[in-house]
This record gives C-alpha cells, structure tokens and sequence, in this order.
C-alpha cells in the first residue's frame, strides 16, 4: 500500500493562499485534484452575506471540485485563536451563530464532514465551565451536521504549538468525542486524525491508528518537521497511511501542508498526477 492507494484532498485555507480565495478551487482542479477543503474562509464574520457564499460555491461547482471538509467559525485561524465554541460570552455566540451558515453551505455542496475546533484556555475563567460550554456547542454541531447528513469532527492539535488548547492528544479528542456521541445520542461525532499534529505531541502514532482508526472520520497530513510537503521532513507517511488503510480507514486524506517558498501547484511533485483524482 502507498499514496497512490489513498484519496486525498487539498486544503485551500494553507495551500493556493498566494491566490485569491476564489482562484483556489480552480488552481486545485489544474494540478490536478478533484477533492478540496476548507477552513472557515471568514475569519471576521461567522455569518458572511450570502453574496459572499454564492460566490464562493461558484467558485467551486466551476472548478469541477468537490468540497469534502469545513471548519465551523474558529476565530483568528491562522493566528492566535484555535477555535471559539469553548470561549464564553461573544466567541461563543459566533459561532452558534454561525452553526446553521456552516451547515448549509455544507449542504449546497454535498459536503459531509464539519470540524468544530475547541479552543484556547482562558485565564480566569474555569477550565469546567470552559469544558461545560464546549459540550454544549459541540452538541448543537452535531445536530446541524446531523440535519444534513454530515459528521462533526472534533481534531487533537499539537501543544508546542497551541499551548493553550486543551485538546493536545487523541486521547484526550477521542474522550470529547465520546462525550458529545452520549450527549446527543446520534454517533456522528468522530476523530480527525491530523498526523503532524500527532507527531509534534511525540504520540506513538502506530499506536493511535491501531487504537482509533475505528472512530477516525477524517485524516490530514503534513511531514515533520516543518509542516510541509510529505518527504520534507521524517515522518513516514507513506507507511502511516497504508497502516490506517489496513485498519480500515478508507476516507479522505487532507493535505494541510505548507508550500514553503514556491507556488503551492509545484509542492506536489510527491504525489504522481494520475494518483490526485479522488477514486
């Protein structure tokens, strides 16, 4: 098993960003992908006009793209923030309101995978209260990934370089995971397993695959060191993903790398043309 055995997708909120965001799904489709992803593109407003998310939904039915993945509202990202829904008082109302946004242009776009980023501790405020919010919101994601028949992911960051954030290791997602499934009764909360991340923790990640493949709804990859391209720094992806593919993962992979100092379309030389259409 290798790459070629895989289905990926590109993220155009860390890859194409030399280009304007609705240039992205297109630039994708030219190197070659069929599949993309997205971070919430809005960063200052989880309920943008609709004007906004036409255009953008064009950008991709034109591109001849399909999107796979969207992050609900998750603050400053990139920057500071690593999500809202555990943040009391305005963060938090962002993004309940923009849950439904989220999920309906999810919806337009036969997308059915939406990932709730937690966020940073708060200094002064309860890490309960914090975690009693966190279950709330993450609760009321899964109902609306419900309602159109999406999952919730819920993804494990690396503590070097979020050291506030309190979700820094599978077990510690798997167990939030777990936790939203017995609050809402619908199972469709899972774990996405970023492998970067994963390894920035110094986490056995052999071990994580054999213990959660089973309740992993989304993989995303970048070597390490570095975050960028597969076979810029150690870490054997390769072999990591034909581990998940014999533990029976088979979903989307999502390339959440950087390109370094080149355009984005010539940091794929890793990956042959013919192995980026999604099959």
């Amino acid at each position: 098993m290798g790459f070629a055995d895989q289905r990926f997708n590109v993220n155009l909120s860390i890859l194409f960003t030399e280009l304007p965001l609705l240039e992205r799904p297109a630039a994708a489709a030219a190197a070659g992908f069929t599949a993309v992803e997205l971070w919430w593109p809005w960063v200052d407003s989880p309920t943008p006009e609709q004007s906004e998310l036409d255009a953008l939904k064009k950008a991709i039915e034109d591109a001849g793209v399909q999107l796979t993945g969207l992050n609900f509202y998750a603050g400053q990202l990139p920057g500071p923030d690593r999500g809202a829904l555990s943040i009391p008082g305005e963060e938090s109302e962002r993004f309940r309101a923009n849950i439904d946004v989220a999920a309906d242009f999810a919806r337009s776009l036969g997308c059915t995978a939406l990932n709730a980023l937690y966020g940073n501790r708060v200094d002064g405020v309860d890490p309960a209260e914090q975690d009693a919010l966190a279950l709330e919101n993450l609760a009321l994601a899964a109902r609306a990934a419900d309602r159109i028949g999406a999952i919730l992911l819920i993804e494990a960051l690396n503590q070097p370089e979020s050291p506030k954030c309190p979700i820094v290791s599978a077990p510690k997602a798997v167990e939030i995971v777990d936790k939203v499934n017995a609050a809402t009764g619908l199972g469709n909360a899972k774990f996405l397993m970023d492998l970067y991340h994963l390894s920035m923790n110094g986490e056995d990640v052999p071990s994580v695959i054999e213990q959660y493949a089973a309740k992993t709804g989304h993989v995303q990859i970048a070597d390490n060191p570095g975050r960028g391209a597969p076979g810029t720094g150690s870490l054997p992806l390769e072999e990591l993903l034909g581990r998940l593919k014999k533990a029976g993962y088979d979903g989307w992979v999502g390339l959440e790398y950087k390109a370094g100092d080149r355009p984005s379309a010539e940091a794929f030389d890793w990956l042959p043309r013919e192995a980026r259409a999604a099959r």
